[in-house]
C-alpha cells in the first residue's frame, strides 16, 4: 500500500481530492503516507483520527498534504467546518463516503479490500518472524473534472 500510495503522490497536485474508503487495517493510512512520500511533504504521516485533520507542508515547493478522518463525523456540514483549503491541497479524507459529495464535484475514490484472516508468508512454509502475506485488492474510481 505505500509503494502504491508513493506512485499516486507523484501524480496529484493542488486541488486534488482523494476519498479512501476500506476497513479498519485495511492500509488506508499507510497508503496515505507513501502518497505524502510522493508529494514530498513534510512527515510522518499518520492517523488523524483524534485531531480530524492534519496539514503536512510540502518541502519540495509544492502543495500540502491535507489528511482527514471522517469517522467521526456525523455531516457534510461538520467537514465543511474543518475550513479545508481544497484548492491548493492535495486532500485524502479516509472515512469520507456520503459527507464529500456535499462539497466537491470532482474526486478519486480508492477503495482497498483485505482479506481477513492472513495466509502464510510463503507458499509452503513461511519463515521463522515472517510478516503474513495480506494481498489487498484496490478499486480506483474517478468521479467528475479532472478525473473524467
Amino acid at each position: 500500500m505505500h509503494a502504491f500510495g508513493l506512485e499516486v503522490g507523484r501524480r496529484l497536485g493542488a486541488g486534488d481530492l482523494v476519498l479512501l474508503a476500506g476497513d479498519l487495517g485495511a492500509g488506508k493510512t499507510t497508503f496515505t503516507r507513501g502518497l505524502g512520500e510522493g508529494l514530498g511533504v513534510r512527515g510522518p504521516v499518520t492517523s488523524p483520527t483524534f485531531v480530524l485533520a492534519r496539514t503536512h507542508p510540502s518541502l519540495v515547493g509544492g502543495a500540502p498534504l491535507v489528511h482527514v478522518d471522517a469517522y467521526r463525523l456525523g455531516s457534510a456540514l461538520e467537514l465543511d467546518d474543518l475550513d479545508i483549503d481544497f484548492e491548493h491541497a492535495v486532500v485524502v479524507v479516509e472515512w469520507g463516503a456520503g459527507l464529500i459529495e456535499a462539497l466537491a464535484d470532482s474526486w478519486l475514490s480508492i477503495t482497498i479490500d483485505r482479506p481477513h484472516g492472513a495466509g502464510p508468508a510463503q507458499d509452503d512454509e513461511p519463515d521463522e518472524g515472517a510478516e503474513p502475506v495480506e494481498p489487498r485488492r484496490v478499486s480506483l474510481t474517478p468521479v467528475g473534472g479532472r478525473w473524467s
